[in-house]
């Protein structure tokens, strides 16, 4: 990734957007100015941005996939509308770096929310028609005080609000007047998202990480699903010769064709295909392997609701790995990325860390960190917690705490979330 000066003016935050097969569709990035009176430059944030969510990825299908809800389709019919496709939305906390991307555009791979004090302003309404005209994807945010005019409703796919702003009823609207679809944000449980959908929204943005803990099982063992994983983990952990880890593996020929999709994904950056387990130890070795069959146990749930959750250990891990990257301690960034994939493995395998950690091999500092007993992995993964939470003030006391800089963690979060794109 180049080097890009204004990554040093932003705090940057992340969410998942999930529609109702809970599969993430789009990323919502919220940007602050940091501090809170720098003046980034617009231009060079779209560009710094299109690394990672680049503009070739938008295709003729995209207004299509974006259909907003004809005036005849009910709340209930909403259910099964099309969500949100394109894989950024820009939620910009900062009204003048907002007015400069609209003037340059934020492109049609790219959503952009539109706050509803704006969007009710006669004096934005030219731009947000030629926006619209152009193709790009608005969204309004928030519940405007007053009635939109019909012409600037027209401009916006779909609204974003709190799950308990939406004073709309469950009714069809009256004839001749358009309902934009919603996104609801703020999501933190999975009966919050539920909800959600059950309100008609076609997607919402958040984390459902805040459901109940898992219980203790008094079983001390994991599912039988994902034993294969554990198996091969403390295989190569153990260096045992690949004879063996390759028997565990013919036992599972699908947990064989995923780490192969793994192993030769873009992500991996390998010049030659890897074609069997003996090649992959042959070509890593086998801590390098061990990264890749961590991930493989941190997708190993088949709960469908579990998907956003999946979506956030991966990127945890690759983000938490990128932040001591240039420190240039491998050991270091190895342990960070299993800590960072691993802190939300209680909730995919719905076990408690007390049970899972006597079956998976992790060093003493990240068990330390996954308990909540702090150790020296503890700060950074309250940093990206504080990042996937979008709150400013949580950021910058991690950042502060960790001596980390603005333009270091805002290129360890691009980095990461490109290299979880390519894996996805």
């Amino acid at each position: 990734m180049q080097d890009h000066p204004v990554l040093g003016q932003l705090a940057l935050g992340y969410s998942p957007m999930i529609d109702r097969q809970r599969t993430v569709v789009a990323t919502r990035l919220t940007v602050f100015p940091e501090p809170r009176d720098a003046r980034p430059d617009a231009v060079a944030l779209l560009a710094a941005l299109d690394e990672v969510w680049p503009p070739a990825e938008a295709g003729a299908e995209l207004k299509l996939s974006l259909r907003p809800l004809n005036p005849s389709e009910s709340r209930a019919g909403a259910a099964g509308a099309p969500g949100p496709r394109p894989p950024l939305s820009l939620n910009i906390a900062n009204e003048a770096l907002l007015k400069a991307v609209m003037a340059v555009g934020p492109g049609v791979h790219r959503m952009l929310e539109i706050p509803a004090f704006m969007a009710v302003d006669p004096a934005n309404a030219p731009r947000l028609k030629e926006l619209h005209a152009a193709g790009s994807v608005l969204l309004v945010k928030g519940r405007p005080l007053k009635p939109l005019l019909p012409d600037v409703l027209a401009c916006f796919a779909h609204s974003v609000m709190e799950l308990g702003d939406d004073r709309r009823t469950q009714a069809a609207p009256p004839p001749g007047v358009r309902l934009v679809s919603s996104v609801y944000a703020g999501i933190r449980t999975t009966a919050e998202a539920s909800t959600a959908f059950e309100r008609g929204a076609v997607a919402v943005l958040g984390w459902p990480h805040d459901d109940p803990a898992p219980q203790g099982t008094g079983r001390n063992a994991v599912a039988a699903d994902v034993t294969a994983v554990m198996e091969l983990i403390q295989g190569v952990d153990a260096e045992l010769p690949v004879a063996r880890l390759e028997a565990v593996l013919k036992r599972d020929p699908t947990l064989a064709f995923r780490l192969m999709r793994y192993l030769n994904s873009p992500a991996f950056g390998m010049s030659v295909e890897i074609n069997s387990f003996g090649h992959a130890v042959m070509l890593l070795g086998y801590q390098r392997l061990k990264r890749w069959l961590v991930l493989l146990l941190a997708s190993a749930s088949k709960d469908a609701t579990a998907k956003p959750v999946m979506h956030a250990a991966v990127r945890r891990g690759l983000i938490m790995e990128e932040l001591v990257r240039p420190q240039g301690d491998r050991d270091l960034a190895g342990e960070l990325f299993i800590c960072g994939v691993f802190s939300l493995l209680d909730r995919l395998l719905n076990q408690p860390f007390s049970e899972l950690l006597g079956n998976v091999p992790v060093p003493e500092r990240v068990q330390q960190a996954l308990r909540g007993d702090g150790g020296p992995h503890q700060p950074y993964l309250d940093l990206v917690r504080a990042i996937e939470g979008e709150s400013i003030f949580d950021i910058r006391e991690c950042a502060e705490k960790l001596f980390l800089s603005p333009a270091e963690i805002n290129r360890a979060l691009l980095l990461g979330l490109r290299s979880a794109r390519q894996l996805d």
